[in-house]
């Protein structure tokens, strides 16, 4: 599905974000991207759509169904990959509503009427089960909660059914019932479309629940990958060890996963 080859990020002031970095990813299958700040994930993941500043030297390859993302300019990665950024609420215009801003981003890739256009978001806005559609289409961005301006950004990215959506820190900054809310949210589009998804996350909660499998980076490498299972109970790396331990001890597994806890 989707394959990362010797990828290696260098921004313009000679810092190497990412080297060496090498991923094979299935697909429907989700992958929790998990380290510290500072660690290269959100670096990487924009890098595969193209959300990195131009002066930003990025070598290695993406291959998508086997062609090379990177360097194939009429490659349409808004319809085919598609990413959630942290706190969708600051991506948003504060001045216009949500549903005028939904409609224009349609309308950028398919040749429709406005109409048809608002009747595509309404009816997207539902199938992912966010409550009063209409609603929200007639909000500005700060009448909404962060934590529905993150479910409204998630539904946008589903617009098109993407193959694969990239989401970044999806639940930062979000209460504990609210992450788990995301998450559901997140697991209930894998088994109604397809989705594949790579999910970077400070959150080793987060990425119990949600990631089939785990990728552990520190310093722009990855120091550790495997199962989830394994990586949390049996890890490997000490680096993951101290990430593990830094989470508070709770009383059951089921807690530890549910909790959503920051690293």
């Amino acid at each position: 599905m989707l394959t990362l080859k010797n990828i290696g990020i260098t921004y313009e002031n000679g810092k190497v974000a990412v080297s060496d970095f090498n991923l094979d990813i299935k697909k429907g299958e989700i992958i929790g991207i998990v380290g510290e700040s500072g660690s290269g994930k959100s670096t990487l993941i924009k890098s595969i759509v193209g959300g990195l500043p131009e002066t930003t030297k990025i070598v290695g390859e993406v291959l998508f169904e086997g062609k090379n993302i990177l360097s194939d300019k009429k490659f349409e990665k808004g319809r085919n990959i598609t990413i959630v950024f942290q706190e969708t609420r600051h991506t948003l215009n504060p001045i216009r509503k949500i549903g005028r801003q939904y409609i224009e981003y349609i309308r950028q890739h398919l040749k429709i009427s406005k109409e048809e256009a608002e009747t595509k978001a309404i009816e997207n806005l539902r199938k992912t089960n966010l409550p009063s559609p209409e609603n929200i289409m007639n909000s500005y961005p700060y009448q909404l909660s962060g934590g529905m301006c993150q479910r409204v950004g998630i539904a946008m990215a589903m617009t098109f059914n993407p193959k694969i959506l990239l989401a970044d820190e999806p639940t930062s900054a979000l209460d504990v019932t609210t992450q788990a809310q995301i998450v559901t949210e997140l697991l209930h589009m894998r088994e109604k479309f397809g989705t594949t998804m790579v999910v970077v996350t400070h959150s080793l909660g987060v990425a119990a629940y949600l990631a089939d499998r785990l990728v552990v980076m520190k310093d722009g490498k990855i120091v550790e990958t495997g199962k989830t299972e394994e990586v949390l109970k049996n890890p490997k790396s000490e680096y993951t060890k101290l990430l593990i331990a830094s989470v508070p001890t709770l009383e059951s597994e089921e807690n530890y996963e549910l909790s959503l806890i920051h690293i």
